[in-house]
């Protein structure tokens, strides 16, 4: 039960988020930018809202107009925009012009929902005069008007440090962790074959919690050495793979010039089979050529990006839908939730598995 106005709530009973002025942060308001109305609108269907209606295109010069089409006096807003690719930086100035007109509007609260956020890999200054990106753009969401932040599996957990209001940093493992119990029922894999690998010392901590889920099977992990970035010069295996199917984890998947090395390395060292499990599908460049040609027999990753084009370039991608957890986690932040329970929630065995993206 939740806490309903002046009553509690009754699982699944249904109220209509974006009308009812009993809500304690007025109705509920939906945005989205360019980046992925597809994920939007499974996100706002599991909310049981329908998405505010709104322009968001260029001028012939290039600059973004946002034009809102629903009042957003007094209401709860969540904007849902990843910060990802083909255009990182357009996603990003939308995000932040739509923030501003909802906070112009009269929203009385915004949220940013960011299935990917944008920039985290530039969490430190790790040369001279580098900057502190994944910092700045954080900066820039709170100075347009957000008041909190909701994400999926950050690069970098300290970025959760850099800002002054909430920022839930949600896990997509357990909707990865039930995609591989089935395939290891379907294609008859016992647990006792399988190893979990980390492709470097910081995936290590990911990987060591998904060898746990899936019931205490061995780890594996690579000490890497890169030439420059998204370039990998050497990959030395620690742990015993021979005839084993080899689960890679890691939170995303860029050029794949990792993941790649990393199966190739394995299946040298004896591996049966090698599937990778990422959050976020980057794949950047010939990234996809390369997965074809690869020793992978699957990518496992989710739709925080869209993958629409990806799925048809790409056989061996298979696509799980963050909308649920993402939906769950817009009702909980509108009523004044805890979000602990999203934090490690397990879809309930039996009763519920995750589906492909329909994009």
């Amino acid at each position: 039960r939740s806490h309903f106005g002046n009553r509690w709530l009754r699982c699944h009973e249904q109220i209509d988020f974006g009308a009812n002025p009993t809500l304690k942060h007025g109705p509920l308001r939906i945005l989205t930018g360019n980046s992925h109305p597809q994920l939007a609108n499974a996100i706002a269907a599991k909310v049981g809202v329908k998405l505010s209606p709104s322009t968001v295109n260029q001028f012939k010069n290039g600059e973004i107009q946002v034009l809102l089409h629903e009042t957003m006096r007094g209401a709860d807003v969540f904007v849902i925009q990843p910060t990802c690719n083909p255009d990182p930086n357009t996603a990003l100035v939308e995000l932040l012009i739509m923030i501003d007109a909802a906070r112009r509007g009269g929203a009385e609260r915004i949220t940013a929902v960011l299935p990917i956020y944008g920039y985290a890999r530039q969490d430190k200054k790790d040369r001279s005069r580098a900057p502190i990106t994944g910092k700045l753009v954080a900066d820039m969401i709170q100075v347009a008007g957000a008041n909190r932040v909701i994400t999926i599996d950050l690069h970098a957990s300290q970025i959760q440090g850099f800002v002054n209001y909430p920022l839930d940093n949600l896990y997509a493992m357990p909707l990865l962790e039930h995609f591989l119990e089935d395939h290891f029922v379907k294609e008859k894999i016992p647990k006792e074959d399988v190893v979990v690998v980390s492709p470097d010392a910081g995936a290590a901590k990911r990987a060591q919690y998904l060898a746990t889920a899936i019931g205490d099977v061995p780890l594996a992990i690579f000490s890497k050495q890169r030439i420059r970035p998204n370039e990998v010069a050497k990959m030395i295996l620690v742990g015993e793979v021979k005839g084993k199917t080899c689960v890679i984890i890691d939170d995303m998947a860029d050029t794949c010039g990792t993941l790649v090395l990393a199966a190739k390395e394995l299946k040298q060292a004896g591996a049966k089979e090698v599937i990778a499990v990422i959050t976020h599908g980057i794949f950047s460049s010939d990234a996809l050529d390369k997965i074809n040609k690869s020793e992978l027999s699957a990518v496992v990753c989710t739709d925080s990006i869209p993958m629409h084009e990806n799925e048809k370039k790409c056989p061996k991608l298979k696509v799980i839908s963050v909308a649920d957890l993402l939906g769950r986690s817009i009702i909980g932040a509108h009523l004044d939730q805890s979000m602990e329970s999203l934090f490690k929630w397990t879809p309930e065995k039996g009763t519920y598995r995750p589906t492909l993206s329909a994009q």
